[in-house]
């Protein structure tokens, strides 16, 4: 099992940094990752996030090829219906040749309303033009549809579903899932065999909401106001959809363990403690690769230099 981390580039106004100067420690983060021993760097993307969010993960996944040598580099997730399949394509293919072959696209189908109307994409739709994506941008990149071509030939796509309906049309399409939860795998099975693939070729993979630190009861502390904020973004985005506003999550209610949507709880363990949790949320499961937040949203950087320090070295050794 590969072992990856996964960064936002969340700058919060309360513990904002000049924005180049966190875009530029944020990188010497991954190059630290890398040197370390990390497996992957996943990066994610949202539009209009007051926290900047990113929003443009192939490009910054360009920029992570350009200065890394190693780690494989995945989109977790790129909004598939917001561009047109030949950007996608055309994008994930200089992405892959500057890293020489290391990229792993996700693609997704969001679920934000403003960042659907802001590309003048349906919101309706989502779902059958991810599909449609998934079946384009494969056959762009894997028959010589794009110029110039990937390194990767068949190339690695994933699908970023997170529900059982989501989890058959991942395995109807015979691409990876870009979830870890159990609940999924029956699902994904079936659509892999609805769509004439092996259900013995099912690959899962996903965050876990974990992070390791020396003192795990005083880092989670100091990680409550950063965990508040960014759990309560997610819960703001998803009401600009469904419509209805709420209550923000108060740091007592996260010491009880509340999360938000499909995000489970954060727990912050040490080392052995965060192997021990992947072993056990994993088992029976075909899972390739897990990614763990580096950093949640402009937490103290002692706790995220500390973090990417254990999970690249003694939680991925735990787990070699």
């Amino acid at each position: 099992m590969r072992i990856g981390l996964y960064f936002d580039f969340r700058n919060p106004e309360p513990w904002r940094r000049p924005w180049q100067d966190h875009y530029a420690r944020t990188l010497e983060w991954i190059d630290e990752a890398e040197r370390l021993g990390i497996d992957s760097i996943w990066v994610t993307e949202h539009h209009f996030f007051d926290d900047g969010y990113l929003p443009q993960p192939l490009t910054m996944a360009a920029a992570i090829a350009a200065r890394t040598h190693r780690v494989r580099i995945g989109t977790a997730v790129v909004l598939a219906p917001l561009r047109p399949a030949v950007q996608i394509a055309e994008e994930a293919a200089i992405v892959d040749l500057i890293s020489g072959g290391r990229l792993v696209l996700g693609l997704g189908a969001g679920y934000v309303k403003p960042e659907f109307e802001a590309y003048g994409a349906d919101l309706a739709q989502r779902f059958d033009t991810t599909d449609a994506r998934i079946v384009e941008v494969r056959r762009l990149l894997d028959e010589g549809g794009v110029t110039p071509p990937p390194v990767q030939r068949p190339f690695p796509i994933w699908a970023g579903y997170l529900g059982p309906i989501g989890a058959r049309r991942a395995g109807r399409l015979g691409v990876g899932l870009l979830s870890p939860n159990p609940k999924l795998l029956e699902p994904y099975q079936q659509g892999l065999k609805e769509g004439g693939h092996d259900p013995g070729l099912a690959r899962m993979g996903g965050v876990l909401s974990l992070m390791a630190a020396d003192d795990p009861e005083q880092a989670f502390e100091r990680v409550l106001p950063h965990l508040a904020h960014q759990l309560n973004s997610y819960r703001r985005a998803n009401a600009t959809t469904s419509g209805k506003q709420p209550r923000d999550l108060t740091p007592d209610d996260l010491r009880g363990g509340a999360g938000s949507g499909p995000l489970r709880p954060l727990q912050v363990l040490t080392a052995a403690g965060v192997a021990q949790q992947i072993r056990e949320l994993t088992v029976g499961l075909p899972v390739e690769e897990v990614y763990l937040w580096a950093s949640i949203a402009g937490m103290p950087d002692d706790l995220v230099q500390r973090n990417i320090e254990l999970v690249s070295t003694e939680v991925r050794a735990a787990l070699a």
